[in-house]
């Protein structure tokens, strides 16, 4: 088993992601843009039929880039949920120095409440961590309780607060 490979329990495994998961991650990619979507319409974007792809496309682009993290968790070839993250640098806009940050965090839904998305979350923060960064970031919306529940579990604290005006 390689290096950054890790079993977790009913034959679920934590690795890297891979070029081959680019479908699923297109397809998990585009529920979270639905799901967003739907939570607010005028300030996440809208998916199309070319979402599933263009995500998925997006993400194995990231593969192989020395400050990016992407993990998925997988039972046999099906990919049940994905982490992307990376290393920023200060960021002035947000009065942040330098940090970790989560991009994205999703597990299907069919597989939620099963420690799947907190793997995720740990194998990033340690990724992230190892890599030296001094804090860890992510946002996450409004209505999406269950993560916020999770990202709290695991130590996070709320920082900042997005407004949207719709023009």
């Amino acid at each position: 088993m390689a290096q950054d490979t890790h079993k977790l329990h009913d034959g679920l495994v934590l690795r890297p992601a891979t070029v081959a998961d680019r479908e699923q991650l297109g397809q998990l990619g585009a529920q979270m843009v639905t799901v967003h979507h739907g939570f607010d319409a005028h300030r996440f974007i809208a998916p199309t039929a070319e979402t599933p792809a263009i995500y998925g496309a997006f993400l194995v682009q990231q593969l192989g880039k020395p400050h990016v993290v992407l993990r998925v968790v997988a039972h046999g070839p099906a990919v049940l949920g994905y982490v992307y993250a990376g290393v920023e640098g200060s960021d002035y806009m947000a009065l942040r120095g330098p940090a970790g940050v989560i991009y994205d965090l999703i597990v299907a839904p069919g597989r939620r409440r099963q420690g799947i998305g907190r793997a995720l979350l740990d194998a990033a923060a340690s990724a992230l961590i190892a890599r030296g960064v001094p804090r860890l970031v992510l946002f996450t919306a409004e209505r999406n309780v269950p993560a916020q529940q999770l990202f709290a579990a695991a130590g996070f604290h709320r920082t900042m607060i997005e407004m949207t005006l719709d023009l």
